[in-house]
């Protein structure tokens, strides 16, 4: 028997089950009967009313409550949008190598962390993988990873010295490409706190580049500490 570390071979994965389901599809709401359900709660304009013991009560909710309303819901559309790169051809990762502009933080054989250059934030990477993915589709070992880098990212974004916390953002609504967002709100300003945040970051001004360059530089160096992989330009 080999020792642990020592010609040790992983288990195989498991079957990938992951198109059964246990609940049959007419117990499950589909979303015609969740609209529904949500439109019973609105008014006769179609606008629920303003939950103010949640988000809007929150001390760091970024707006005043006096006037505010929702906007009317709209029933569900015909089908989702197609997303950017939705066919894996029409992918921008399928296209020439992009030079570094300045705006490659790290990257690796397998990974690439970008800065997001239009930000009012002291610091917004992007994490993605070099080939073309989707999270639902990652494949085992780069999801096993993406883990690791979650860890190694969100704590060199922390050691940004005009960073409190790091926040995790997946949205996908555009971009069939995996993007994993990470904010970096500012340390000891306590209105930006929780999700609120991304409201901030849009209204705040915008941080001009070489100072997010500069503070990316702080997150390559941390990420080759820890991760290995190559530092961007970021302006040198």
């Amino acid at each position: 028997m080999s020792e642990h570390g020592e010609d040790a071979t992983a288990p195989p994965a498991p079957a990938d089950h992951l198109d059964e389901v246990a609940a049959p599809p007419a117990e499950a709401e589909d979303v015609e009967a969740y609209y529904a359900r949500i439109r019973a709660a609105a008014d006769d304009e179609g606008r629920l009313p303003v939950a103010v013991e949640e988000m809007p009560g929150w001390d760091i909710y970024p707006y005043e409550t006096d006037s505010l309303r929702l906007k009317p819901l709209q029933p569900p559309a015909d089908e989702e949008p197609p997303r950017r790169g939705e066919d894996p051809a029409d992918c921008w990762c399928r296209g020439p190598q992009r030079p570094d502009d300045g705006t490659t933080v790290w990257s690796n054989e397998r990974w690439r962390l970008s800065l997001v250059a239009e930000t009012g934030l002291p610091v917004m990477v992007s994490l993605g993988p070099v080939e073309h993915h989707d999270l639902p589709s990652l494949p085992t070992q780069l999801a096993a990873e993406m883990g690791q880098l979650v860890v190694a990212v969100a704590d060199a974004v922390e050691h940004v010295p005009s960073v409190g916390r790091v926040q995790l953002a997946k949205y996908g609504d555009g971009g069939a490409h995996l993007h994993l967002f990470f904010l970096g709100r500012p340390a000891r300003m306590l209105q930006l706190r929780g999700s609120p945040l991304i409201d901030w970051e849009e209204n705040l001004p915008r941080v001009p580049l070489p100072v997010l360059q500069a503070n990316a530089r702080v997150v390559a160096e941390r990420m080759v500490v820890h991760a290995g992989g190559t530092p961007g330009a970021l302006g040198r």
